[in-house]
């Protein structure tokens, strides 16, 4: 077994539809030093029951598997306070709609054990409407962009937690932290796998296009923020076409 504990966090609101897959994808892991924590917004449809049917499981896997059902102010808000109940060396976030491959948590334990890390993340494939993929290659850079960064795939020491929270201001606040951690001058490592599967189509990427404008500006403003140029704007403006437009294929 390898000495790294894992927490992992699921943050979840009626997903019914798709929270089998992600916790099918944890309880598959190759390594089982894992802490795997639901926390539940106060869902209406059966999301609660389905997490509860699996409690067995995860016990004869001999992962520790807590689930927390109570309302939040969202979903960082409910990052957060997975994230604090965590007890891992590291910790990753999967959402309910996306899916780790089953060497995810070895492969960064491993790499944690190894190279001691701040923050690390890889390559992710991406999942459109219609079923096709396409594999999102990590990187990190001088040129910061978000286009580098895949946060399904990304675990992060927890004592980093403790100084980088997420703000709770809007949906791109992982992208936020992720800037944040990086001015810092954090160890960031870059794992060049494919270790998530994400859906196109949830909560960050079903878009409608009277809403692409706002969305170009709030990206925009996270970049000046965290001190970057003005001329940003054409990147964002560029990404959110750009994710307008293959959400819908």
């Amino acid at each position: 077994m390898n000495s790294v504990k894992t927490s992992i966090v699921t943050v979840c609101y009626n997903s019914e539809k798709t929270i089998e897959r992600t916790l099918n994808s944890v309880l598959d892991q190759t390594c089982k030093n894992i802490e795997y924590i639901i926390i539940d917004g106060l869902s209406t449809d059966s999301t609660v029951s389905i997490c509860e049917s699996y409690r067995e499981r995860f016990k004869n896997a001999g992962m520790d598997y807590r689930i927390y059902s109570e309302k939040d102010n969202g979903i960082y808000d409910a990052m957060n306070k997975g994230i604090k109940k965590a007890t891992g060396d590291i910790v990753g976030i999967i959402n309910s709609d996306d899916i780790y491959e089953k060497n995810a948590v070895q492969v960064m334990a491993e790499a944690f054990e190894r190279e001691g890390f701040d923050l690390a993340y890889a390559d992710i494939r991406m999942i459109l409407p219609s079923g096709k993929t396409f594999i999102k290659k990590a990187r990190n850079r001088k040129y910061t962009t978000s286009r580098d960064w895949n946060h399904p795939t990304q675990f992060v020491k927890r004592g980093i937690y403790n100084e980088f929270q997420y703000k709770c201001e809007n949906i791109s606040d992982d992208m936020d932290l992720f800037f944040r951690v990086k001015k810092a001058g954090k160890k960031i490592l870059v794992i060049n796998e494919v270790l998530a599967d994400f859906t196109m189509g949830g909560v960050s990427s079903s878009i409608p296009l009277r809403e692409v404008p706002e969305r170009i500006m709030r990206r925009y403003r996270i970049y000046v923020k965290n001190g970057y140029s003005r001329l940003y704007f054409f990147e964002c403006a560029a990404f959110e076409l750009i994710k307008y437009i293959g959400a819908k294929f």
